[in-house]
């Protein structure tokens, strides 16, 4: 699956969920995205979630912005390095990312960050458009 197949695909399911939640304020949505309740609520979310695992080892795991707005991807790749082709970066430069580097390709890998998880950043960049919040994630 591309990048730009799951992003659309994901930002789908989470419209749907997003409209479905309309009566709630902003707060209340933010709270419902919290990974417990995800797991429970919304199971076809995330296919982590049938096995009730976490892509980031965080206790407090909000789901909101499961894919960063810091995540930069090209499906044709950016540009090439050492002859692999660099199709996803850390727009930020996350010191808690990484990349995953194979003999042809350059991954973003941000298992390690949780920046964009947290319920503070969450607010701070809030929409109930995660398309809108996403904006800046393509090229």
């Amino acid at each position: 699956m591309s990048y730009s197949s799951w992003f659309n695909t994901h930002g789908n399911k989470h419209k749907k969920i997003v409209d479905r939640l309309k009566h709630l304020s902003d707060d209340e949505i933010i709270k419902y995205f919290r990974f417990d309740n995800m797991v429970q609520k919304e199971p076809d979310f995330c296919p982590l979630y049938k096995e009730n695992k976490k892509c980031h080892d965080n206790d407090e795991l909000n789901c909101y912005l499961c894919a960063c707005p810091n995540f930069r991807f090209e499906d044709d790749g950016f540009e090439k390095v050492e002859n692999k082709t660099l199709y996803s970066k850390c727009n930020i430069n996350s010191k808690d990312g990484s990349q995953y580097i194979s003999s042809e390709a350059i991954h973003q890998n941000c298992a390690g960050c949780f920046v964009p998880h947290s319920e503070s950043y969450i607010k701070k960049y809030f929409s109930r458009d995660w398309f809108n919040i996403m904006k800046n994630v393509t090229k």
